[in-house]
């Protein structure tokens, strides 16, 4: 629960958010934070912090009781977003899990769909993945190539994706593919596939990236890959496109969020730095550039949190549109990047070691500025309301 403003509360945030804040913290500080350097290593965190996430309330938190879920709201969401990026986390695949995967089941799938998929989301025995991009499209999902066709009682799969988050343990797999290619982004269907022992499920070489090495980021491909009708997300072909774009919001929301929150840690933490580290016999933190760097990174983390949560509210109330959303992605991962830079140069050289969260950090944050719609689209999307 570290912050740089103990007397600000989120306007959105209640008595009940502020709990899961402190339970979350926690519990990121006993499971995930001494496990970062480990987790590099071997490209993924353990199979079981997501059973152990499950057993303590903090997956699928929007998702209702009758599932397992919290039955909350996305504030229990941006919540455990922010305590995660507060405990230094750039390994854990929550965001895609729970905050992203976990709602097209709930907004899009059938009763029988919930039935058999939510308590293994909620519990952690499930892991989720999204697999939208391939190696030849980024953000024009209009232009995808994996298609499923229909063969009596299930759809054959092939092609192949890239850049996968929670690749190398996703259990339920929502697979972006075009079931009419000649209908174009009308023709677009979300399919889902349980991977356990799922014949043409290969799971490919995973991607060595410049930062976030514990998040099991993979390339996946599907070769005549068989699966049921019945796990046609929403039951009707044609309408993932729809589905994608009604989703895309929140989905950058949450990378402003997570942005906002991680720039905040980077100030934290090299406060801290500062006011320990000595030169020519003086702290860090007693040189007025020391000073002035820092004034002006707390400055724009406050301006950042104010639009962050001006955002997270009008979510809440049903009015956040495309445009404001954009915003948010935005602003969120450019300061995330320009607020960590700044924060690493005070460290000198101990900012590109690794073992320092805040190398881990400043790696982490370029990719924010990439996925989720780069931030070129972003600017596109904010100036048509122009």
């Amino acid at each position: 629960m570290s912050t740089l403003f103990s007397d600000y509360r989120s306007p959105w945030e209640t008595d009940e958010h502020t709990a899961l804040r402190s339970h979350a913290a926690e519990f990121f500080a006993k499971e995930v934070t001494p496990h970062q350097e480990r987790w590099a290593l071997q490209h993924q965190v353990d199979r079981g912090l997501w059973d152990k996430a499950g057993t303590a309330g903090l997956l699928g938190l929007e998702v209702d009781e009758e599932y397992g879920g919290a039955g909350g709201n996305f504030g229990h969401e941006a919540v455990v977003l922010q305590e995660l990026a507060f405990a230094h986390d750039t390994a854990f695949g929550f965001n895609i899990h729970s905050t992203i995967c976990a709602p097209y089941l709930t907004t899009f799938g059938t009763d029988e769909q919930k039935e058999r998929w939510l308590p293994g989301v909620t519990s952690g025995a499930t892991v989720l993945a999204v697999a939208m991009t391939e190696p030849g499209t980024g953000s024009d999902l209009q232009s995808i190539r994996t298609t499923a066709r229909r063969d009596g009682d299930h759809y054959i799969v092939n092609g192949s994706k890239t850049f996968i988050s929670n690749g190398s343990h996703c259990d339920l797999l929502i697979i972006v593919a075009k079931t009419d290619p000649a209908r174009g982004a009308k023709g677009i269907s979300l399919i889902v596939a349980e991977t356990r022992d799922l014949a043409g499920f290969e799971r490919g070489r995973v991607l060595h990236k410049i930062g976030q090495h514990g998040q099991d980021t993979r390339e996946l491909a599907f070769a005549d890959m068989r699966i049921p009708v019945e796990n046609l997300l929403g039951g009707v072909e044609g309408q993932g496109f729809a589905q994608l774009m009604q989703l895309l919001p929140r989905e950058r929301l949450s990378i402003g969020i997570s942005g906002m929150a991680m720039a905040e840690a980077a100030v934290l933490a090299t406060i801290d730095y500062v006011k320990d580290r000595q030169v020519f016999g003086s702290r860090v933190v007693e040189y007025q550039n020391t000073q002035f760097v820092l004034a002006e990174c707390m400055t724009e983390i406050l301006a950042g949190r104010t639009l962050i949560d001006h955002c997270i509210s009008k979510y809440l109330d049903g009015t956040l549109d495309a445009t404001t959303a954009s915003m948010a992605k935005l602003w969120g991962s450019d300061k995330q990047c320009e607020i960590v830079d700044r924060c690493l140069q005070l460290f000198g050289g101990y900012g590109y070691v690794m073992e320092y969260p805040i190398a881990r950090m400043y790696a982490a944050a370029r990719v924010q500025k990439i996925y989720g719609g780069t931030n070129e689209i972003m600017k596109t999307l904010i100036a048509r309301a122009l």
